[in-house]
């Protein structure tokens, strides 16, 4: 990589990484009902308003120590975390679909955004807000028409097709594991929220996609739960949420999982014709 390489990867970074702290304030306030905007960032124990050089991602969080300036209470690392997440999402993501080879990234820019907005407020709250699926299954069509390599399409009409495709095949396919899992267990098998994300995925990224996030993210949903429950962690019966595993599930298919699945469709398809 050369100088203006690294320029630009370091200007990403700092982009995702402000992002990230956007998503900090999202995550807090959208559960409580409370305004993005306004009022500035502040202390939550002291209520104090911190200084821009306190807000700065990251960094911020280091040059204080983890503790807020004015009362010594204790900052999560969780917030920095969530910054340095979204930083390195945009920065691979980048990687994979640079400018000006593709526009990709703008899309998955945004799609990385909403996942990491509903993944942190589904495993806090137990529900993902319908910004994030709603506002996808809206924006993953206009996305679509406006940019239809999204799904390999070289009209602007049939990006939009595939994405409502898409957005049909993965909100019915889930919406069927839902409601035919109710009938068996006889209780809600899995929440409408993962249900309206998944359309929404089917949406932005097509509906091959569809069975490849479900099946990876019921791997690792399956793997993980076990684990929890085998450490003591979990009961049997607990709930844990199923929208960050749907959403690590999307990632891998945005930065490579769609790779495998072809050579893995390409490599069935052979060995059946023989």
């Amino acid at each position: 990589m050369g100088f203006i390489d690294w320029y630009f990867a370091f200007i990403v970074f700092m982009f995702g990484a402000c992002l990230g702290s956007f998503l900090n304030v999202c995550i807090y306030r959208i559960p409580a009902e409370l305004s993005v905007v306004k009022p500035r960032s502040r202390c939550p124990k002291c209520l104090t308003d911190l200084a821009w050089k306190d807000n700065i991602p990251i960094f911020g969080w280091l040059f204080l120590r983890g503790k807020c300036r004015y009362c010594k209470a204790p900052i999560s690392a969780r917030y920095p975390s969530i910054e340095l997440l979204t930083a390195i999402l945009f920065i691979l993501v980048w990687v994979r679909f640079p400018y000006p080879d593709s526009l990709l990234f703008i899309p998955y820019w945004v799609l990385m955004f909403g996942l990491v907005l509903g993944s942190f407020v589904d495993i806090d709250e137990m529900w993902i807000p319908d910004r994030c699926t709603i506002g996808g299954m809206i924006i993953g069509p206009i996305f679509s028409f406006l940019v239809p390599s999204m799904h390999g399409a070289e009209g602007h009409i049939a990006g939009l097709v595939q994405s409502l495709i898409g957005l049909a095949f993965g909100f019915g396919m889930l919406w069927s594991v839902s409601f035919f899992g109710k009938l068996i267990l006889k209780k809600d098998a899995m929440g409408f929220g993962d249900v309206k994300l998944m359309g929404a995925l089917g949406a932005f990224l097509g509906f091959e996609s569809v069975v490849f996030i479900v099946f990876i993210s019921s791997l690792l949903g399956s793997v993980i739960g076990i684990s929890f429950i085998a450490s003591g962690k979990k009961e049997l019966q607990s709930r844990i949420p199923f929208g960050p595993y749907i959403a690590l599930a999307a990632v891998i298919w945005v930065l490579g999982g769609s790779s495998w699945w072809e050579a893995y469709t390409n490599w069935v398809t052979g060995a059946a014709g023989y």
